[in-house]
């Protein structure tokens, strides 16, 4: 059930992201092009679909929050566009299909991900994601931050520099929570910002939408052990390649395993609060733990 409800949100953000990023007929239309592949280029909208299920908590419109959700889903295609350059992982393969660098160049693969980031904000500016000025400001700061140097791209330099240090289960974890956990956890908090939900139920989103992007990482570094690049739709192995340490080099497989079981009951006790509503996000949770790929 919880995987059609994906499927679902997934092609209506792709309708919305095709309609937002149209074919350019002028010089330029190679950029619009790499652009719409990067984004449009399959995968599952999980941050679209935690911010859309968050929303409908709170009785926000749906167009709202596909918007928001796809200026998300804009952030994260950038990032993976940027992560598979050869300065960064130098991946060949993203979600079974080439890399934007590999089909489109390097240069353009670069121009693509800058497009897709500053596009990002535009949306969320715009009246049409909603109609309070204070709302959309709110989200442009939440998912700036997030997506910045406090979150996804100082993680990702902690990346860089775990493939010639030594890190400890300390700084993996916050290594992680940065590259991975910011954004995750921001599509949960947007979703309430759309809501205008009271402080102590962003409080609680927050917890869970923390203890759901570790889970996640967890999950990852299990299934880059354990699954082939075929199931995965990208290359595997790479971090154990590179000597970078990961959950599963530090705790092991089954301690691993038995650490996100754990994590993720904890996560699901924060959304007590809401009842019933919170249901979606209870079964999220379990997805995240218990997913093939």
């Amino acid at each position: 059930m919880i995987k059609a409800a994906m499927q679902n949100t997934a092609q209506e953000v792709e309708n919305l992201i095709k309609e937002l990023l149209p074919e350019s007929e002028f010089a330029e239309n190679k950029l619009f092009e790499a652009m719409r592949y990067s984004v449009l280029n399959g995968g599952k909208r999980l941050r679209p679909f935690l911010l859309t299920e968050t929303a409908k908590m709170f009785g926000v419109k749906h167009d709202n929050a596909l918007r928001a959700a796809s200026a998300v889903e804009c952030i994260h295609s950038y990032s993976l566009v940027h992560d598979d350059l050869p300065a960064m992982d130098n991946s060949d393969l993203r979600r079974g299909n080439p890399t934007t660098h590999k089909k489109y160049g390097e240069a353009t693969a670069i121009l693509a991900g800058d497009g897709l980031l500053t596009y990002a904000f535009e949306i969320l500016a715009d009246n049409r994601t909603h109609e309070d000025a204070a709302v959309r400001c709110k989200l442009v700061s939440a998912l700036a931050k997030a997506s910045g140097m406090q979150g996804m791209v100082g993680g990702q330099m902690l990346d860089l520099i775990a493939e010639t240090a030594a890190f400890d289960i300390g700084e993996v974890t916050r290594l992680q929570r940065m590259k991975t956990g910011e954004l995750i956890a921001v599509s949960i908090e947007m979703g309430a910002i759309l809501g205008q939900a009271a402080n102590q139920d962003i409080t609680a989103l927050r917890n869970y939408a923390q203890g759901i992007g570790l889970v996640f990482q967890i999950v990852d570094d299990l299934l880059d052990y354990e699954s082939t690049e075929e199931e995965m739709g990208k290359p595997v192995g790479r971090d154990e390649e590179a000597g970078k340490a990961t959950f599963v080099t530090i705790m092991g497989i089954e301690r691993a395993k038995e650490q996100a079981t754990i994590l993720t009951e904890q996560t699901i006790g924060h959304l007590s609060v809401f009842g019933e509503k919170g249901k979606t996000l209870e079964e999220i949770a379990r997805y995240i733990l218990e997913r093939k790929n």
